[in-house]
């Protein structure tokens, strides 16, 4: 049995694993970054901690319609980023057997997102494969970014 923290972007349920979660908070004052693409939204501090946004709804080009976002702080390459979402439902348990490949799109998502589809009940959890959100370029604009926000601008 895998708990998933489960929530909720536009009509899509989504889940990640519950270890890999911190926690969750309502949004924040957000810093802009130069230079980031668009789904990068810059970053938050908490408790004096500079952490990286990445609002998955403009990711994954889901239309939104609720007010209320949520910031879901995740443990992402050794360190803590923040996902934007719409709002997180609850903590589920899945066995194995309620966990099926997903197929290679599903709902416009590419496979790299997705580690498989959760069925509990008649809902299904598209359940993220957090270390591929983003690319190996798109990290390294990340840190050259956190570096000028924390004043330590890398040489180069």
């Amino acid at each position: 049995m895998t708990k998933f923290a489960v929530f909720r972007m536009g009509d899509e349920v989504f889940g990640i694993e519950i270890e890999r979660v911190v926690e969750i908070l309502k949004p924040q004052k957000t810093y802009a970054l130069p230079e980031l693409p668009e789904f990068l939204s810059g970053v938050i501090t908490v408790r004096g901690e500079v952490v990286p946004l990445l609002d998955l709804r403009m990711r994954f080009g889901i239309a939104s319609t609720f007010k209320k976002a949520r910031v879901m702080i995740v443990r992402y390459d050794n360190e803590k980023i923040g996902l934007v979402v719409d709002e997180v439902k609850e903590v589920t348990s899945l066995d194995k057997k309620d966990i099926t490949h997903p197929p290679s799109i599903f709902k416009g998502l590419k496979k790299k997102y997705l580690t498989g589809l959760g069925k509990k009940g008649d809902m299904i959890i598209i359940i993220l494969n957090l270390d591929d959100l983003l690319t190996s370029e798109e990290k390294i604009m990340l840190k050259e970014s956190e570096g000028i926000f924390n004043g330590n601008p890398e040489p180069g």
